[in-house]
């Protein structure tokens, strides 16, 4: 291949990305659900004829996007070839074919050019609402969760099937929401699409079997560099977290060696009865991530940069879950998963990889409806509130953990104002809470605390998204835990960290969430960041004491220097 046309191939890789990253923009943009406009729990990608992954969207959840890399495959062979036609777009929620839970809609088109099929644009996002139980860990098998949408036509020759949109309708609690979103998923792929013939006209590209072999090469060969470049080797690591009722073990062995990295999942624990279990995409998806932020970080994600970390798991072991086991909280296990593989590789490649985090986001959803106990306001009415908040990330080998911030999901943290918005809701306090984030050289990064409750004249049901309740993170080279969830009504009443619980008419849910581990030993760490964490308030005067040592004198200097508005 001529220098001249390497170039030419960088540059149309370099519009893929861009062409990817504009569909992800334009799903936020139309969307309807605060999920996906404020959170950005989403993912957009390009494929090949074959259904190969040849770009991802930088806006969007490794979770969806590493487990969409899988998707094109399955539509294909559903729908087969031979039916596909312009103006076509596909949808399925299947948690095992598409990217985990029922949540999550998965959206297919096929790009034409000429006549010929040349792709595949696709999406995801999480919806508000998918019927059934709701979203929350309490259902017993898959049925319960919702509704199930196979691989199927949403529009055939770009006509909608109206049938399928009926039975959508009829059976979720916030239909306008869902059918917005589906029209906005079908919408952001082409607009891709539209770009993409531009981007091929304009190159005079008769398909992309050229720049899909270059892409495809050229990622391989720079992911097995860095994979080779390692000290083969073998390391276990472990995590336990709450799970449901009863605690769970995460159990994985690293392997390196030439061309591949492996992590097998034996030993971790069995199928829970409730909804956290894992279907193997989603494990896949967050282990493959962990070990590309470690290894490779810059190589955009493909389907060719990522084949070489592979993902083995006992069949009906929580990380591989098969149907029908429920799984509509997958995330809460598989948010877990990269520190668990971190807690491998730190034997493998120290001075790498961050302390333990929140890991799973501090989800939580209310089912407010009119209180039934009494007479309720006229303008009370019932509603679906999802909210998405994070704990706080990992220390670093040289840097802090960050503060409120979802690693490994990426999602973002929701607005109040857009939470209160789409509902009778009323979030009183959301600020981050002190002395969360694990004492080392590295401080952990702080969690938050949260309350919140409803509209007067509404009761709802809280189901709850939570871990670390006892198990916080757990630092690293002698750092110590984050701090530990806690969750309760405002009336002292104790409330779990997961399933669907009952809150009365004035009461609030009061919540702390988790921080991140340090890293390294907090005597190591530089007085004056420990000043200027307690003059922040990231710790108060006793933290400061007990974990740091820092003395009574230089407290009161600090805060007084605080209080006079002095930086730090």
């Amino acid at each position: 291949m001529s220098d001249h046309s390497k170039v030419a191939y960088q540059v149309m890789w370099n519009r893929l990305i861009s062409v990817v990253e504009e569909q992800a923009q334009a799903l936020v943009r139309t969307a309807f659900s605060t999920s996906v406009r404020e959170a950005g729990d989403l993912s957009a990608g390009v494929y090949n004829a074959k259904g190969e992954m040849l770009a991802q969207a930088v806006t969007g959840t490794p979770g969806h996007v590493n487990a969409m890399a899988d998707a094109v495959g399955h539509f294909i062979r559903r729908i087969g070839r031979q039916n596909m036609f312009p103006g076509d777009v596909y949808i399925t929620n299947d948690p095992w074919e598409g990217t985990g839970h029922k949540h999550d809609i998965t959206v297919v088109t096929p790009s034409f050019l000429d006549g010929k099929l040349i792709g595949f644009f696709a999406c995801t996002a999480h919806v508000t609402d998918i019927g059934g139980r709701g979203f929350g860990a309490d259902a017993n098998d898959v049925h319960e969760e919702g509704l199930y949408i196979p691989i199927m036509k949403f529009a055939e020759r770009g006509e909608v099937d109206r049938t399928l949109m009926s039975l959508i309708r009829g059976n979720v609690r916030e239909p306008d929401q869902l059918v917005g979103d589906i029209y906005a998923l079908a919408t952001c792929n082409e607009i891709g699409h539209r770009r993409l013939i531009d981007m091929m006209r304009e190159f005079a590209l008769p398909d992309l079997s050229g720049i899909s072999d270059f892409i495809l090469t050229n990622s391989r060969q720079a992911t097995l560099e860095r994979i080779n470049a390692l000290n083969p080797g073998k390391a276990k690591g472990h995590m336990r977290i709450d799970g449901y009722s009863a605690p769970i073990d995460l159990h994985v062995e690293l392997t390196i060696e030439k061309d591949r990295i492996v992590s097998d999942w034996e030993g971790t624990s069995g199928l829970d009865k409730k909804g956290i279990n894992v279907p193997l995409v989603y494990t896949k998806a967050y282990a493959c991530y962990a070990l590309k932020c470690a290894i490779a970080p810059e190589i955009p994600n493909n389907a060719a940069s990522l084949a070489p970390f592979e993902t083995v798991a006992p069949e009906n072991s929580i990380v591989n879950a098969v149907f029908p086991a429920p799984v509509a909280l997958r995330h809460v296990i598989g948010h877990m998963v990269p520190d668990t593989v971190y807690n491998a590789l730190d034997q493998l490649l120290p001075d790498t990889v961050p302390a333990e985090g929140a890991g799973c986001l501090c989800n939580f959803q209310l089912s407010l409806r009119p209180r039934m106990d009494a007479s309720a306001p006229a303008d009370a009415r019932r509603a679906e509130v999802l909210t998405f908040n994070s704990g706080g990330s990992g220390a670093r080998p040289t840097l802090d953990g960050m503060n409120a911030t979802a690693f490994p999901s990426g999602v973002m943290t929701m607005p109040v104002e857009a939470t209160e918005q789409v509902g009778p809701v009323i979030i009183w306090r959301k600020e981050l809470r002190p002395d969360s984030g694990g004492a080392g050289q590295h401080r952990g990064g702080l969690g938050q605390h949260m309350e919140v409750g409803a509209r007067i004249g509404h009761e709802f049901d809280f189901s709850a998204m939570l871990d670390r309740v006892n198990h916080p993170a757990l630092g690293r080279r002698g750092g110590e835990p984050g701090g530990a969830t806690t969750i309760a009504r405002s009336d002292g009443t104790t409330m779990q960290g997961k399933g669907r619980q009952f809150v009365p008419d004035g009461e609030k849910v009061i919540m702390g969430f988790p921080g991140g581990a340090g890293y390294g030993d907090p005597a190591d760490r530089d007085p004056e960041q420990v000043k200027r964490d307690l003059a922040l308030g990231y710790i108060t005067p006793e933290h400061a004491a007990q974990h740091y040592g820092l003395s009574d004198a230089d407290i009161a200097e600090t805060l007084e220097r605080a209080n006079k508005g002095e930086d730090f």
